[in-house]
């Protein structure tokens, strides 16, 4: 989706930090962080909602929760959530799927 700010960041358009990317997603800090640390896992391929998952989109989302996991370990996080907000009513804003990384630490 052209007019997509996930888009935009996944492919690199703004040069936004990445704390880790693969093929499937990409990670970064959350510019409105709720907590000490807050980071988004976004999928590389444009999915509004979970409410739009296919059966074939298993595996990114698959790779989106094993990414939050890597990134928690290699910053030594003790604990933390994962969160993905679905639909407006739901909280999601930003309707490019992510599954939010947060914790105190």
């Amino acid at each position: 989706m052209k007019d997509c700010i996930f888009c935009k960041i996944s492919s690199g358009v703004f040069g936004t930090d990445f704390v880790y990317e693969d093929d499937l997603c990409v990670v970064f800090a959350d510019l409105h962080p709720k907590s000490k640390t807050h980071l988004l896992i976004v999928s590389r391929k444009h999915i509004p909602s979970i409410l739009d998952l296919k059966y074939a989109d298993e595996e990114i989302v698959g790779q989106m929760v094993l990414c939050a996991k890597k990134v928690a370990e290699k910053l030594k996080l003790p604990g933390y959530k994962l969160q993905f907000n679905v639909g407006k009513e739901g909280g999601q804003e930003i309707f490019h799927i992510h599954l939010h990384l947060t914790s105190n630490y």
